[in-house]
């Protein structure tokens, strides 16, 4: 597993180069294993109208849903300041819409990175960042 997370975060790194973020200037990157084996990427796409904003996770999930997958294993995710170097990443932790969004597509083996780095990350189970969620199983 930890060689499907440093490759993750690599992919995340390298598509929060096109991240469109000329309003915050906070450039995040994802990418999601998803259980189909393939990896999907993201970054996050801002909008005058700040409400039309998509963020890396969810343009992930979006791009992976496109192409048929619809069952999270992984999900890294890195972020920081546009002119920020490496070194000086902070932990973007997903916000509160993405974590109610990426819901409907983990599961209790659903492991979210987060990092800063492909050798400075930390892992947590989904649940362990939205506990109590609502979700689809509450709607059967």
């Amino acid at each position: 597993m930890e060689d499907n997370i440093k490759i993750l975060i690599e992919k995340a790194l390298d598509v929060r180069k096109n991240s469109y973020c000329p309003y915050s200037n906070y450039a995040v990157g994802a990418s999601i294993l998803a259980e189909d084996g393939n990896v999907y990427v993201g970054a996050n796409i801002e909008n005058a109208s700040i409400g039309g904003t998509i963020c890396a996770e969810r343009s992930a999930m979006t791009n992976a849903c496109s192409s048929g997958a619809r069952s999270i294993k992984i999900i890294a995710i890195v972020g920081g300041k546009v002119d920020q170097n490496i070194n000086e990443m902070d932990w973007a932790f997903p916000c509160g819409i993405c974590r109610q969004f990426l819901n409907e597509f983990a599961s209790e083996e659903t492991i979210v990175v987060v990092a800063k780095s492909s050798y400075e990350y930390r892992m947590f189970k989904f649940n362990e960042l939205l506990p109590n969620a609502f979700g689809p199983n509450n709607l059967e």
